[in-house]
């Protein structure tokens, strides 16, 4: 099974992260070409992605993450757009995290030792709070021999990245609760079935 774990958005969060996603876009000027945006509908905050698990170590997994987190709920503000990775051809359009941060980043570490304690092999790559809005795909991503075309696209893209709003506030989210998500892929997208939650306490 495919599992992730990740904070959930409200409904007026996600429409008001979609508007700045669609602006975004647009601003993008030729360098969208290739870009395929998020689902409003699909929008979630991932924590940890920790890939494909026997379906017998699953249990264990959802056990851990149904246990309270041992913090309080806390705000989170969204705001600015980046890409990763950060040299070369973007492949991932985000929007950041402008306050909460690092509140969000223990909640993460505490997701993380959790499904380290049963053994469970995930990516354990620094943790960068971050919400992606869509993914380049196409003519960007295939190797070509006009190095210099692809150089020129590249710069390009980034200088347009760089002049969207970076401090902007464009929602902000009360985190409640980590949700462990099983995704199924297939053609139409991926489809997201909540398995466990780890709910915030009221006191540290």
């Amino acid at each position: 099974m495919r599992l992730f774990v990740a904070v959930d958005l409200p409904d007026e969060a996600r429409q008001a992260i979609a508007v700045r996603q669609k602006l975004w876009a647009g601003r993008l000027s030729k360098s969208k070409d290739g870009l395929k945006l998020i689902e409003p509908s699909r929008m979630h905050l991932t924590l940890l992605f920790i890939g494909e698990v026997p379906e017998a170590r699953v249990p264990a997994i959802v056990e851990s993450m149904n246990a309270p987190a041992g913090m309080a709920p806390f705000d989170v503000t969204f705001g600015g757009a980046g890409v990763f990775p950060p040299r070369g051809a973007p492949r991932v359009l985000w929007i950041g995290i402008t306050d909460g941060a690092a509140r969000l980043e223990r909640l993460q570490h505490e997701i993380a030792e959790r499904v380290r304690s049963v053994d469970i092999a995930f990516d354990d790559r620094p943790f960068h709070p971050h919400l992606t809005l869509g993914r380049w795909r196409g003519a960007d991503r295939r190797r070509s021999r006009h190095v210099r075309h692809r150089r020129t696209g590249t710069e390009v893209l980034r200088r347009d990245v760089a002049a969207l709003e970076r401090s902007d506030r464009i929602a902000c989210v009360r985190v409640t609760r980590a949700t462990l998500y099983q995704s199924r892929l297939s053609s139409s997208g991926p489809a997201y079935t909540a398995l466990a939650h780890a709910n915030l306490s009221d006191s540290e």
